[in-house]
């Protein structure tokens, strides 16, 4: 599978984006899936993730704001951000891994990856 991030941008705070990721090769729910983002200087950081059983994990900075939704259909995953903050700036990534029921916060575990996409919030 070659996961695909789109749909970043410029943004002011408060306002919303959806992250879509679209996969080609196996389907998307034979994964555990995450989102990722990494800002300059800092290590890469697990945002949300969900199993193929549909379990969620976010991390404490997103709980309420994000929402990691996937389209078993479409073969999609997406974020969807609201209430954006400047700190949530970075470039945001999509990543596979190949274990299908605990996800992991160590992106070095995850076993395919694509190009991010850049996420900027203005204040």
């Amino acid at each position: 599978v070659q996961p695909q991030a789109s749909g970043g941008g410029l943004v002011q705070a408060g306002d919303s984006l959806r992250l879509s990721c679209a996969a080609s090769g196996r389907t998307l729910g034979s994964y555990v899936l995450g989102w990722f983002r990494q800002a300059p200087g800092k290590e890469r950081e697990l945002v949300a993730g969900i199993s193929s059983g549909s379990t969620t994990y976010y991390v404490d900075s997103v709980k309420g704001r994000f929402t990691i939704p996937r389209d078993n259909a479409k073969n999609m995953l997406y974020l969807q951000m609201n209430s954006l903050k400047p700190e949530d700036t970075a470039v945001y990534y999509c990543g596979a891994d190949r274990e299908l029921r605990l996800i992991r916060s160590n992106w070095r575990m995850y076993d395919y990856w694509g190009q991010g996409t850049l996420v900027t919030v203005s204040s």
